[in-house]
């Protein structure tokens, strides 16, 4: 018979300015100006603070997301915040709450990415984490220097070293290597100091890191990888993984791939956590939650609607096609391997026109029901093992967050699933993740 460890629901919250739905800031109750507003923010962040929630993260693309302007103005997509400088903000105004954001792997140095996340970790006591990122918008490239956006297996092979090279600065000083001794004058022991010294095949990188160990040894590191070469990413380095799975047989599949991949890399399968993706919609009955959901669908303009899957399928152009009429056929991307593949076998399957196919990756996501409906939701899945938590983002903000976390958290609470009280004081002891050790040192040279 096979046994379980005991598990403990974990809930993350994909904050995306005024909301995760491409239209969620035209909804009468949406806050448009909260895509720049610090205020609105921290509101949010308290509210999901009171909702116990592990971790706030901020998704980001180094680029405007879309340079077809017919669509892109009439999204909130032109601008959003730097969200390492919002999270350190946020971090003043929240006490337990882990602060996670995006660093792309392609268009970032080591040095640069290691030391942002270190002092935010420092700064909010602990509750850093990194979501690594491969890039998906084509777009980045041109804002560093490159004619073209790097190939798909090439931009793994780099993040796979900059994620070795990033833990490496993070291990420069020992954990009591700062001693800060004024009797001695002594300000750090130089034994406890360590330069990685590294040279590989993308990057050279001598270091050590200016800044002491982070509190949590490393911040939590996040990833989201769906496709054959990003599960393998994910099973050597990732510790909360975001997925894209909307039906419960699959998202098992996932689940225990996933974890499969994770014990042949040698590690405890219980530290690699996974986290789909749902957007809930709360509302008195399920008609109702629907009928707010349909509403959603009205808003989003036609450009809107031809540019989110031309966006997300592939490197193609769908102006000249009707909105109302079928998929033409779609050459091979450099974008997401395993969103690519999703949509079309959506709309081929269903016969779905691009207006259609638009609306249901909008929100493919949704949940939309009782509170009841949606805690049994969770509960099914976590359950069945397909999901150790979920990545929640609200269709618009702040109406569908703080009825979560006023009808749906109360339920989970209720069932033995959601802590009622934060059990540590960094992201890893809520989450049950294990502090890192140290890094072997033999390829280190000492600062002595």
């Amino acid at each position: 018979m096979t046994t379980h460890p005991v598990r403990r629901l974990s809930l993350g919250a994909l904050v995306q300015g005024s909301g995760g739905h491409i239209a969620g800031w035209r909804h009468p109750d949406g806050r448009p100006d909260g895509q720049l507003n610090f205020a609105f923010h921290a509101d949010l962040a308290r509210t999901l603070e009171r909702g116990r929630f592990d971790a706030l993260f901020l998704a980001d693309v180094v680029a405007v997301w879309g340079h077809q302007l017919d669509s892109l103005s009439r999204t909130g997509r032109a601008e959003h915040f730097e969200p390492i400088t919002l999270l350190a903000a946020l971090s003043l105004v929240t006490e337990h709450i882990g602060l996670a954001a995006t660093a792309t792997a392609t268009y970032n140095h080591p040095f640069h990415i290691a030391r942002k996340f270190a002092s935010l970790d420092h700064i909010s006591g602990g509750r850093a984490g990194w979501n690594v990122v491969t890039s998906v918008v084509p777009l980045e490239a041109a804002n560093f220097g490159f004619d073209r956006h790097l190939e798909h297996e090439l931009r793994y092979r780099r993040a796979d070293e900059f994620v070795q090279v990033v833990k490496a600065l993070w291990d420069s000083f020992d954990d009591a290597a700062v001693v800060r001794d004024k009797a001695t004058g002594r300000y750090y022991d130089p034994a406890g100091l360590h330069t990685p010294h590294h040279r590989g095949e993308h990057f050279s990188v001598r270091g050590p890191l200016n800044i002491s160990r982070p509190p949590q040894g490393h911040p939590v590191v996040f990833q989201a990888g769906s496709s054959p070469t990003g599960r393998e990413f994910a099973a050597r380095h990732g510790e909360v993984l975001f997925t894209s799975q909307y039906e419960l047989g699959p998202a098992q599949a996932f689940y225990a791939d996933v974890k499969a991949r994770a014990a042949a890399h040698g590690r405890d399968p219980a530290h690699v956590l996974v986290w789909p993706g749902i957007s809930p919609l709360v509302a008195a009955t399920e008609t109702e939650a629907r009928q707010r959901l349909g509403e959603l669908g009205d808003l989003v303009h036609d450009d809107v609607a031809r540019r989110l899957v031309q966006d997300n399928i592939g490197d193609l152009d769908l102006s000249d096609h009707p909105v109302d009429g079928p998929l033409p056929d779609i050459p091979e991307s450099n974008r997401s391997k395993s969103r690519r593949d999703l949509l079309l076998k959506t709309a081929r399957a269903e016969g779905l026109t691009i207006r259609q196919l638009a609306l249901r990756f909008a929100t493919d996501a949704a949940v939309a029901g009782t509170p009841e409906q949606i805690a049994d939701h969770i509960e099914t899945w976590f359950r069945a093992y397909a999901a150790d938590g979920f990545n929640i983002s609200f269709p618009y903000l702040p109406g569908p967050a703080e009825d979560f976390v006023d009808q749906v958290v109360p339920l989970l609470q209720q069932r033995g699933l959601l802590r009622t009280e934060y059990e540590g004081t960094t992201l890893r002891e809520n989450l049950g993740l294990p502090r890192p050790a140290a890094r072997d040192r033999h390829l280190q040279e000492s600062g002595r």
